[in-house]
């Protein structure tokens, strides 16, 4: 009798688990709404998924990151949603359990990958950006922490993640489509805003002093659901470049048609974001994509167009009686008042700066410098560009090992385009190098490659073209052996 039960619980020991714990969790539940009402049960099912949560992330850290990720989207919303609640924290708690996970899982991955450029870079500029807690000028150790964890940490743990995690062209796919799919989702919901009105948050947001950024000649900035209407404008014309670059690739019809209808929807968001600066992103994100194809007579045309678009700006008053139209033509006016205003920040921080060769010290620009450092008089003059920014809390030395950086990570990745043989993984790394070429342009005139989801969509984005030699390889040798890939 001992025998038998003992081989029915070894081999239904599954079913036998489950039922144990279907028993406990209705026990629970009961006694729960028994003492607490319908609080009970929906803290239960928290307490429930949350653990479910965790043993699916430490047995699988890319479901952590796909999450991570999503939530990169919509920070800006939920921080609105909930504005006394520090929701930004659990962005950095879901990425350092991604990297728990990875660690706890480390057998399975080939670390030999994470020698390269990108990640020796991304740990030079966390090294040098962690020395800044001693800048004897230096404020605020929170307001340094604070600056620390977008400028260089997140940098840092992101830049290795495709090498080890998703270093194969199917990821890569995934990748591209889950940043079309939240952009457009992204578009929307500012539709929704425009039309329909914002949420109660939104309101509050606006109404603490943001109204005068967001709300100008009566017409709402559509912010998204992103942290302000500049990331979110930036954010639109980095997706219409990389989707429309897309659609000039080798692929089939109904493809270039839904690349298409999605730059021209990402378009559309840059334009009612009322961001000026995403002009540059577009720009030289487009020129950049075509100088990258190496189809000269391509180039010349696209050149021509742009030209005469900006011309158009410039020159005439087509399109004047409408708001977003106006706002963008403001972008080419050097008589424009917020530009000279600019200008005048930039000899104000110029002196300031003139005996400080690296820089003030994180957290002492922006707004965490007028929220840690408010006694500082140089943390009380706004950059409004993250260039400026990197060079107030970085100083001039810091600026140009910064600038060095970005430039030879935007210079290897277009020598590896080059050198791709596979068309449509090139027209893929062309879109993606693109892309990084525009948000880098763009953060001259707004903190776009700082700010979420951006710096995300770039870190990630040079990763993939790092990895693409190795997937260009692969596919060559899939149709030396004959495979149809």
């Amino acid at each position: 009798m001992l025998k038998k039960l003992r081989m029915y619980i070894t081999d239904s020991k599954k079913k036998i688990l489950f039922f144990l714990i279907a028993m406990s969790l209705s026990i629970l539940m009961a006694g729960s709404i028994y003492q607490y009402g319908f609080l009970g049960p929906i803290a239960v099912m928290a307490l429930v998924a949350m653990g479910t949560f965790m043993i699916s992330l430490f047995k699988e850290p890319r479901i952590a990151f796909w999450i991570y990720f999503g939530y990169c989207f919509v920070l800006g919303f939920v921080s609105k949603s909930f504005l006394k609640i520090p929701v930004g924290l659990a962005l950095d708690g879901i990425l350092l359990l991604t990297w728990c996970s990875i660690l706890v899982n480390k057998n399975r991955f080939n670390w030999k990958n994470l020698k390269n450029e990108h990640v020796t870079l991304s740990l030079i500029w966390f090294v040098i950006s962690f020395l800044e807690v001693f800048n004897p000028a230096g404020g605020s150790l929170i307001g340094w922490f604070n600056e620390f964890r977008f400028t260089a940490l997140s940098w840092l743990l992101i830049a290795p993640l495709v090498f080890l995690l998703f270093n194969n062209r199917k990821d890569l796919n995934h990748f591209i489509l889950f940043i079309l799919f939240f952009s457009a989702i992204a578009t929307l919901y500012g539709v929704k805003q425009l039309y329909l009105g914002v949420t109660s948050g939104e309101q509050q947001w606006l109404n603490a002093g943001n109204d005068y950024t967001h709300i100008l000649e009566g017409k709402l900035r559509v912010f998204s659901m992103y942290s302000d209407a500049g990331q979110f404008g930036a954010s639109q014309a980095i997706m219409a470049v990389i989707a429309l670059v897309l659609a000039s690739g080798p692929f089939g019809f109904m493809k270039k048609i839904f690349l298409v209808i999605a730059g021209l929807l990402f378009l559309y968001g840059m334009g009612i974001s009322g961001t000026r600066g995403a002009l540059f992103a577009l720009v030289s994100g487009l020129f950049y994509a075509l100088f990258l194809s190496k189809n000269f007579k391509l180039l010349i045309v696209g050149t021509t167009f742009a030209l005469s678009g900006l011309w158009v700006l410039k020159y005439t008053d087509i399109g004047d009686e409408i708001f977003q139209v106006r706002r963008l033509r403001s972008a080419l006016n050097p008589k424009d008042a917020s530009f000279n205003v600019r200008l005048e920040n930039q000899k104000k921080l110029k002196f300031m700066l003139r005996d400080l060769p690296f820089g003030a010290g994180l957290g002492m620009s922006g707004m965490n410098g007028t929220t840690y450092n408010a006694d500082k008089p140089i943390a009380n003059v706004q950059p409004d560009s993250y260039w400026v920014k990197i060079w107030v809390m970085y100083g001039v030395v810091g600026l140009l090992i910064w600038f060095s950086i970005n430039a030879y990570i935007i210079g290897k990745c277009s020598g590896i385009v080059w050198k791709l043989k596979d068309p449509r993984l090139k027209v893929k790394m062309v879109a993606l190098t693109s892309g990084t070429v525009g948000c880098f342009i763009c953060s001259y005139g707004n903190e776009i490659m700082n700010g979420m989801p951006s710096s995300v969509i770039m870190f990630m984005s040079w990763s993939f073209v790092f990895i693409a030699p190795m997937l260009d390889k692969q596919s060559q040798e899939l149709k030396e052996n004959g495979s149809n890939i």
